[in-house]
C-alpha cells in the first residue's frame, strides 16, 4: 500500500481528525502532542515518531543539482519533494533511482499522477490542503493504488482426501464480498482463489469476514507480491483479497483460528502449470469459478475450472528469489 502523509502545518484540529478517520498513515505537524491527543497514528514532528531533518527530508526539485540531494537523502530515509509547478519529468527521475520519495502534493488528481508515474509510482505522497473532503478523496485514490493481479483458469485435475491435520480461518477485519478472495497455494508458483464464507447454508451462519483458506503449510499472497505462510499470519498483518476480475484490495487480519479437521487435496492444471492446494474437506469451503461464482469442494469434479494465479516460483523469506529450486 502506498504511504499517505498529510501536512497538518500550521495546526488545524479539523484537518488532522480527517486525516486520522481517513486512514492517513502519518501527520506532519509541528507538536506531535497535539495529534496523541485525537488518536494513535504517526507523528512526523520534531517530537514525533519520525522527526524532520533525522528520519524524513523535504527538498524542493528546482534544477539538477537539488533532484541529485533529494536521491542522496533517500538513502538515509523518506524524501518528501515538492515541484514549483508540480512537473512530472523530476518525479519521473526520482522514482526511477529511490522507493524511498514522497510526492508533495495538493490535490486528488496530483495524488493519482504521483502513484502512477513509470506505472511503479512514488512510494507515497504527502497531501497540503485546507479541505477536509480533498483528504477524502484523496484517500479513495490511495486506497484504489493496489496493483491488479492476472488472474488464469485453471481445470481440476484431481481431488482427494489426505487425511486429518491443522487448517487456518483467516479471520479479517473487513466483510468480504462474494466473487473474491484470497490466493493460496502449496507452492509459491502457483496460487488458487479461495472464497469467503459469504454464501448462507443449512448448517452454519455466515461468516462474511472469514477465509477458510487451507492448510497451515500453505503460502498466501500478500499486497506487497511476497508470500507468507498461513500459519505465520498474526493479528494486524495486512493480506490481498483479490476479485474475479483480477482487482485487489488489502484487508487486516483480526484473528487466526488454526483447528484440527479433516483435509482434502485439489489439484490443477492450467496450460503447462499445475496448482495444488490443501483444504479442509467441508461443503462450505469454496474455490472461486471461472466465472465468479463459488464452488464448493464438496460438489467440486475433475474437470471444472477454477480461478488461480501464477507467479515466479521460489521464495526465501517470502521474497521471490532466482535460484534453482523444485517444489511439488
Amino acid at each position: 500500500m502506498k504511504l499517505f502523509w498529510v501536512d497538518v502545518r500550521p495546526w488545524r484540529k479539523n484537518l488532522a481528525t480527517t486525516a486520522i478517520e481517513s486512514g492517513a498513515d502519518a501527520l506532519l505537524v509541528d507538536d506531535a502532542e497535539r495529534v496523541r491527543e485525537l488518536g494513535r497514528v504517526t507523528t512526523i514532528a520534531p517530537d514525533g515518531d519520525l522527526v524532520p531533518g533525522k528520519d524524513v527530508f523535504e527538498v524542493e526539485i528546482v534544477d539538477k543539482e537539488s533532484e541529485e540531494e533529494a536521491l542522496r537523502l533517500s538513502r538515509q530515509g523518506q524524501v518528501i519533494v515538492r515541484t514549483q509547478d508540480w512537473t512530472v519529468i523530476p518525479l519521473e527521475n526520482l522514482v526511477a533511482q529511490s522507493e524511498r520519495i514522497i510526492a508533495a502534493v495538493s490535490n486528488a488528481e496530483e495524488a493519482k499522477v504521483a502513484l502512477t508515474v513509470l506505472e511503479r509510482g512514488a512510494a507515497g505522497i504527502m497531501l497540503s490542503t485546507d479541505d477536509p473532503a480533498e483528504i477524502r478523496r484523496v484517500a479513495e485514490v490511495i486506497a484504489g493504488t493496489t496493483v491488479p493481479v492476472s488472474l488464469v483458469p485453471f481445470e481440476v485435475t484431481r481431488i482427494t482426501p489426505v487425511g486429518m491435520g491443522d487448517r487456518v480461518c483467516v479471520d479479517t477485519c473487513s466483510i468480504l464480498a462474494n466473487g473474491e478472495g484470497m490466493l493460496v497455494g502449496n507452492t509459491s508458483s502457483a496460487f488458487l482463489l479461495v472464497h469467503p464464507e459469504t454464501l448462507e447454508n443449512p448448517y452454519v451462519a455466515p461468516r462474511p469476514f472469514r477465509v477458510n483458506a487451507g492448510a497451515v503449510h500453505a503460502y498466501t499472497l500478500l499486497p506487497d507480491g511476497k508470500t507468507a505462510y498461513l500459519s505465520d499470519l498474526s493479528v494486524g498483518d495486512r493480506v490481498l483479497i483479490v476479485e474475479h476480475s483480477g482487482e485487489t484490495h488489502e484487508v487486516v487480519v483480526g484473528r487466526l483460528k488454526i483447528e484440527r479437521r479433516p483435509l482434502l487435496l485439489v489439484e490443477a492444471r492450467s496450460g503447462e502449470a499445475k496448482a495444488s492446494l490443501v483444504l479442509q474437506n467441508a461443503e462450505t469451503i469454496r474455490l472461486v469459478g471461472e466465472d465468479g461464482a463459488a464452488v464448493s469442494v464438496a460438489a467440486l469434479a475433475v474437470g471444472d475450472r477454477v480461478l488461480g494465479s501464477l507467479a515466479e516460483g521460489g521464495r526465501h523469506f517470502g521474497i521471490a528469489v532466482r535460484e534453482t529450486i523444485l517444489e511439488k
